[in-house]
């Protein structure tokens, strides 16, 4: 894979794969009769379009393997990262393109991207971090970060049962993350203004509460942890007042109403929440809905700052849908001192695998394991729920 795809962007506009062959003919035949494809739009020597079963037109280029490298890097992108490594080669007297580097017309051998990157003494710069954002600088300080990856997740924290809007009970849903090897599980249903997705009164939180004790006893070596997705009122408030600290081991708080308020009340009113002490993490921070619903309007630059004052942990909404915290403000949100957990909001079992988009965000944000909470094993994590309880950030 190459192109925007290979760079984990939210959306991408088609899909671009790249191979290295020595019979290209044959390559482009069994990519144009696969299953998935509906119709060829063009054919050629080096590139075949296709147009998929599902409507998204995907494009094949066939290099040798001596030119795979350099068409690797320069069919990932993206354009502005491509024209940045571009000027900088012509200034050390080297033409870069997608067929190779030349020093006075000589080519200059590389196996690998990594090769690439070293003939300019520069360390290797992950796909995701390639959109011309600081990132050709890093590698020349060597300063790239060691990325996030899917493997450092030890739980998840995000998860609706049917309690509330989910479709799987408790029990299934610590059963499938015993099953993927996570260490824990937060369960997160809905609070009781969220009717619209059963959102749970006082008397649910007590059978859910005294089921994850049964369910504690009976799977011993996993950690369940009472949490609930509160709604952030329009005035700032959330559900069950003073009583949150007693009912839940964290928090998770989101907005699902009132989105046309101006962007001044909408950020009053995340922050006041924020400020309340009652949120451990602030859920889908910007709303947005991906080739669905654009973000409400809030200063998200206040609400990174008014959260690492806080405290309170950015979710990095792993939901396709979503992938909500934007990555564009992961870097800053660091910067400022943010932590963040990567959640999947998952409403049944097959959601809870969404958490890799979430881990694809993060990487391009350019996060590490250390700046996302979960992680922790079930003991750190629980003291990070234990000092937020008691003040301590």
């Amino acid at each position: 894979e190459a192109g925007s795809l290979r760079r984990r962007k939210e959306t991408v506009k088609d899909i671009d794969i790249l191979a290295s062959s020595s019979d290209s003919e044959k390559v482009m035949d069994l990519f144009a009769t696969h299953p998935l494809v509906d119709r060829v739009v063009s054919s050629g020597g080096t590139k075949t379009s296709v147009v998929l079963k599902n409507g998204i037109n995907a494009d094949l280029r066939v290099v040798n393997d001596e030119e795979y490298p350099y068409a690797l890097h320069h069919f990932t992108g993206s354009k502005e990262h491509n024209t940045e490594m571009r000027h900088m080669a012509k200034q050390q007297g080297i033409k870069m393109n997608e067929y190779g580097l030349f020093k006075d017309d000589m080519l200059i051998g590389c196996k690998t991207e990594e090769d690439i990157f070293n003939v300019f003494n520069m360390q290797y710069i992950p796909p995701e971090l390639r959109e011309n954002a600081g990132e050709i600088e890093a590698a020349m300080r060597r300063e790239i970060p060691e990325l996030v990856q899917g493997s450092d997740i030890k739980g998840v924290l995000h998860v609706h049962s049917n309690y509330s809007d989910g479709f799987n009970s408790m029990e299934e849903l610590v059963q499938a993350c015993i099953s993927k090897g996570y260490a824990y599980l937060g369960i997160t249903d809905h609070s009781m203004s969220a009717y619209y997705a059963g959102g749970l009164k006082p008397s649910d939180l007590k059978r859910q509460h005294d089921e994850i004790e049964r369910l504690k006893e009976k799977y011993k070596g996993f950690h369940i942890f009472k949490g609930i997705e509160l709604e952030i009122l329009p005035d700032g408030s959330v559900d069950y007042g003073d009583e949150v600290p007693e009912f839940f081991d964290f928090t998770i708080a989101s907005v699902h109403s009132s989105f046309s308020m101006s962007e001044e009340k909408m950020t009053e009113r995340v922050i006041k929440a924020m400020k309340s002490g009652f949120v451990d993490i602030l859920g889908h921070p910007s709303g947005r809905l991906l080739l669905a619903r654009e973000p409400y309007r809030i200063n998200m630059n206040e609400i990174i700052k008014a959260a690492a004052s806080c405290g309170v942990i950015l979710e990095i909404n792993a939901n396709p849908h979503r992938l909500d915290l934007d990555w564009r403000f992961c870097k800053a949100a660091k910067e400022e001192g943010a932590r963040f957990a990567i959640c999947p909001d998952a409403h049944d079992i097959s959601g809870i695998d969404d958490i890799r988009f979430g881990v694809n965000v993060a990487r391009k944000g350019w996060l590490t394991a250390g700046d996302i909470i979960n992680t922790l094993d079930a003991e750190g994590i629980m003291s990070v729920f234990k000092n937020r309880k008691s003040g301590n950030t």
